[in-house]
Parts: C-alpha cells; sequence; structure tokens
C-alpha cells in the first residue's frame, strides 16, 4: 500500500490540476438567460429505465481496500441489489496489488507438468466485497493468465501519465496456448460462482468475454476472439445453462469488427460446441468522448460520445434478431482513460462532469427511443485510485474518503420514479445537433421527468462544453397534469453545483491543502453531502399545474421533487 501512495504521490506532484486555482473565465458572466420548462405528468413516456446503474474501473482490487469498500457501498445504496460493477484483470497473473489501469487475482496457474490450479481468493474478496454493499458483479472474463498466454513475456506494465497505450499490451492480451483449458477455467470459475453464492445470484449477473478486443487489448485476430468468445460462453452456460452472457464490449461502435462478430454469433459455426450461433442474452459496446484544451481551458466532446452511441444502436437494429435484445453500453464516459492526466482532463472534479452525465444520459435515452432499441445500461467508468493525492485529476466518482459532484448526480438520479413523462424546455439544444456539433453554441438547460403515485421528480440541468463562466439561466418550471382540485404541493429541491453537494470547490477555499486535517476533511465531507436547497417548501396549486422559479447556474444540476 506504501508503494501504491508512493507512486501516486509522484503523479500527483507532476500533474497540474486544471482548474485548482478557480475556473478559466476567458468568457465573462453575462446577465442571466430565461427558460421556460414545462413538464407534464399526464403525458406518460413508458418506463424510465435506471440505465445510469452500472460502474466499472481498469483496478479490480481497489474495491475492498477501505476507500473502494466505502465507494462500494456508495454505488450499492443508490439502487441495492440492481447495481452493477464491470471490472478489467479478473484472470490477470499476480498477487493482487493494485496498480494504475493494473489489477491481478492469480485465478489461475500450472504446476511444473502443466496441470490447471485455479485459486479463488482474490476474486471472491473483490464479489464478497460486492455482494455485501448490495453491488451485482458484470462479469468480465479476463484477462489471459500468463501460464496460458502463447507471449507471457513481458506481462506486466507500470502505467505513468507519460505512457502510451501500445506500451501496456502485453502477455495478458494474447490468445490462450490451449483453448480447451481456457474453457476448463471459465468452467470452474463460473461452478465456483453457483456453489458460492447460488444459482439464482449468479443469474442475476452478466457475463462476457474480454473488453475492446478490437483494438490493442486482445492482440489476436477477429476469428481467435470469436474462438474466445464461444469457448468462454459455453463454459459459463455448462456451469449454469441459464445464466446471462452476451458481449462484445468493443471499443466505439465496433464497425466492421463487431458486424463479423455478430454474423458469427447469429449464423455462423459455434467453435465450442460445433452448433449454429452463439447465446446473446444482452449485446454491449463503449463510447467516449472527446475533450480537449482549447485557449486555457478545457472544452468538452459530447458529441463524439453520443455519435458514437447512436451508430452503435443503429447497427444493433440493422439486426432484427439483435433489435429488441437489452444493450449494455459497457464504458460511457466524457474521455476514453480513467487513470490518464492532462489539461484537457480538468472538467474531471468539477461539476462540468456532473452536467455533463446528467445530459449525458438523459440523451442516451432518447436516441435509445428513436432507434426503438432495448436500452439496459450505460455504464460509467469511474470509481476510485486508493491512495492517490486527493483531487489528483483521475476520473474517478471519489477521492479520498471525498465524494465528487459528479457522485451525487448518481444519487439524484436514484431519486426518480420508475414512469419517465414528457418535457419540454425552450433552453434545449435539439438533439441532432448535440449529435452533431455538441454543445458549442448556447448551453442546454433542459430535464429529465417522472412521476410516482404521489410525487413528480424532475431532474434538470445548464449544461456547455466550455469550461468557463457564463450567465445563469433563470428557469420557469412548469409542471402540469397534477392531481384535479389540488391546491397546493410541497416542493423540494437539491443542487450540484458551485456551493452544493461539491467538496472541491470547499477545497479550493481552504487553499487546496494537500493533506487537510481531520477538521477539514469533516467540513469537506459535509460539503460533499450538502446538496439540499430547500428542506420542503409549500407552493401553490391552480388548474392542476404549479410553477416553480429555479435558477441554474452554468453546470449546475439540480432536483426537484414534488409531492402531494
Amino acid at each position: 500500500m506504501s508503494v501504491l501512495r508512493n507512486a501516486a504521490a509522484l503523479i500527483g506532484a507532476i500533474f497540474v490540476v486544471q482548474g485548482a486555482a478557480g475556473r478559466a473565465t476567458s468568457v465573462p458572466a453575462a446577465a442571466s438567460f430565461r427558460v421556460s420548462i414545462h413538464v407534464d405528468a399526464g403525458q406518460s413516456l413508458g418506463p424510465l429505465r435506471p440505465v445510469w446503474r452500472f460502474f466499472g474501473a481498469d483496478e479490480p482490487n481497489y474495491a475492498y481496500l477501505p476507500d473502494g469498500e466505502r465507494l462500494i457501498r456508495e454505488l450499492g445504496a443508490l439502487k441495492p441489489g440492481d447495481v452493477y460493477f464491470r471490472a478489467h484483470n479478473l484472470l490477470t497473473t499476480g498477487d493482487g496489488t493494485p496498480g494504475l489501469k493494473w489489477g491481478s487475482t492469480n485465478a489461475y496457474r500450472e504446476d511444473p507438468s502443466g496441470k490447471p490450479i485455479y485459486d479463488w481468493t482474490i476474486i471472491d474478496r473483490i464479489f464478497d466485497t460486492y455482494l455485501k454493499h448490495g453491488v451485482r458483479p458484470y462479469v468480465e472474463i479476463g484477462f489471459m493468465p500468463k501460464a496460458l498466454s502463447t507471449k507471457p513475456e513481458p506481462y506486466q506494465f507500470t502505467w505513468t501519465p507519460t505512457a502510451k497505450y501500445n506500451e501496456i499490451f502485453l502477455g495478458w492480451t494474447q490468445p490462450p496456448t490451449d483453448y480447451r483449458k481456457w474453457g476448463d477455467l471459465v468452467h470452474a470459475w463460473a461452478a465456483h460462482a453457483v456453489a458460492r453464492y447460488g444459482a439464482s445470484e449468479v443469474n442475476r449477473w452478466y457475463w462476457e468475454t474480454w473488453n475492446e478486443p478490437n483494438i490493442g487489448y486482445w492482440s489476436g485476430t477477429p476469428e481467435e476472439f470469436q474462438k474466445l468468445h464461444d469457448v468462454a460462453t459455453d463454459a459459463v452456460r455448462r456451469a449454469l445453462p441459464t445464466a446471462r452472457v452476451g458481449g462484445p464490449d468493443v471499443a466505439g461502435d465496433g464497425g466492421a469488427f463487431a458486424r463479423a462478430f455478430f454474423e458469427h454469433a447469429l449464423r455462423g459455426a459455434n467453435h465450442a460446441t460445433g452448433g449454429q450461433g452463439t447465446p446473446l442474452d444482452f449485446v454491449s459496446f463503449h463510447a467516449k468522448g472527446k475533450p480537449t484544451s482549447v485557449d486555457g481551458h478545457v472544452r468538452m466532446g459530447i458529441a463524439a460520445q453520443l455519435s458514437t452511441i447512436d451508430t452503435g444502436f443503429g447497427l444493433i437494429a440493422s439486426y432484427p434478431e439483435l433489435k429488441q435484445t437489452p444493450i449494455v453500453i459497457g464504458e460511457s464516459d466524457p474521455d476514453g482513460c480513467a487513470a490518464c492526466q492532462g489539461p484537457q482532463l480538468g472538467y474531471r472534479n468539477s461539476t462540468v462532469y456532473a452536467s455533463y452525465t446528467a445530459d449525458a444520459i438523459a440523451r442516451t435515452l432518447d436516441l435509445a427511443d428513436r432507434r426503438g432499441v432495448n436500452l439496459e445500461g450505460a455504464l460509467t467508468w469511474a470509481f476510485e485510485f486508493e491512495g492517490a493525492p486527493l483531487f489528483a485529476g483521475f476520473r474517478a466518482l471519489a477521492t479520498g474518503s471525498l465524494d465528487l459532484p459528479v457522485l451525487n448526480v448518481f444519487r439524484m438520479l436514484s431519486l426518480m420514479d420508475a414512469e419517465r413523462i414528457a418535457v419540454q424546455s425552450d433552453g434545449a439544444v435539439p438533439l441532432d445537433m448535440i449529435v452533431k456539433d455538441g454543445v458549442r453554441d448556447r448551453a442546454d438547460v433542459s430535464a429529465l421527468a417522472s412521476r410516482g403515485a404521489r410525487r413528480v421528480t424532475v431532474l434538470a440541468w445548464h449544461y456547455h462544453d466550455d469550461d468557463v463562466a457564463g450567465p445563469s439561466a433563470e428557469v420557469g418550471l412548469d409542471i402540469g397534469g397534477l392531481p384535479e382540485n389540488l391546491s397546493s404541493c410541497r416542493v423540494r429541491r437539491l443542487a450540484v453545483d458551485s456551493n452544493h453537494g461539491n467538496a472541491f470547490t470547499a477545497w479550493q477555499r481552504m487553499g487546496s491543502p494537500a493533506q487537510p486535517s481531520a477538521a477539514e476533511l469533516d467540513a469537506l465531507r459535509r460539503a460533499a453531502a450538502a446538496m439540499s436547497v430547500d428542506a420542503g417548501q409549500t407552493a401553490a396549486v391552480s388548474g392542476s399545474r404549479t410553477r416553480i422559479p429555479l435558477v441554474l447556474p452554468r453546470h449546475a444540476v439540480s432536483l426537484v421533487t414534488v409531492e402531494w
């Protein structure tokens, strides 16, 4: 652990967090502007699927370390038993010591005669931690154990801020020396999971093979990946015939690689069984944004993420057999490398990340509706980096024991109800424009709304791609379709902005201490949790509607709950 802390301290020392001295102000704040948002509680748009409840990380071993387990507990509390976590390196060889973009479990090795030795100790510790706190595994079957790798040396890498991706794709990315041993390993793992946790529990997991096999994570051919996938899927199903299996979790929409995979899975000869096709209970791909540094500030690239999602949905929908198959976007993020640092990534500690996330999730739901596909999840590839300096600039949900503003957006989403209702905003940027060009001209001010038996919840955001100061939005939130003869309602509001739900700005106001005192840490935790703007007030209802004034600073997110 001390080695990890020393390495993280070195990394933190050579990186200057963008915005640590305050947000760039190359664009002066102007007068506020007015926006009208109308919510119709009487117009149902169908289920509001909780697609946000999926998370993941490169580093599986962080989950059972102190700060990691604390964060797993926080994630599980969002929707107990229905939150999923995907991790790389669950079969990677090593002693379990974590590192940036690295982890290991030593699940497989061989004796001198080549006989397999299975050891589930570390995997059990990871999954036990998840399940203890209401989180379930989204099982990524990978990477290749050293004893099975066709090119085992070199095997392990050390990630630094100056490392290049092509330098890390070593022995763990290789095909197996023996596909039978590969299948036996996966079967033994799945059978062990069933014996330890029970078939009814494991039936609720997701099982998929590898990560982004269309880029450097897989050093074999596409055909060799299809065989790897077939053998692993068959092995899981032999241990549990009703297990939920899928893939291929490609980078981006997958293009020709994904098409070849789907053709094989739907109509090809199965490498494990000899029959036709491979079961796909869900399909998966990845989508990333593309932030840049422009004139001293961060400019987000939400268009890159959403256009990839739209293309991925279109590709899947082009197969009639897959159009209603559940889709999990296995990584869906503003950029492509959680453990990277740099000036273009300075959005991560701030409300830019929070407002981007609210906007991106809502727009992803809109794209799924427009394409007519069955979106089940959009997985946020962000967790925490145990022992790293506070606010070190990694893409994370928490830093040390401090929650970042983006985690509070997931808390807001967890408070929404199961039925989506109609929203119209004259401050919204049209969906097609965001997919094509992002949010580069006027800001996007809009909302996602839901209804329950006796309440309406409205998640509103004020987002812009540029991390610069800008005018606030004075929102007139009009909620119609309320019960007839209702004369008043109770209103509660939560906010994430510079003064609410924000440990980062509180830390800046302290002078950005590298090692806060115990009292300062307590104050920062309180700042992270302080989302409440109105503990509860009464609003008049007339003609089945109420109007609530709302001020949204740039990059703010607010959750308004109306109850009666």
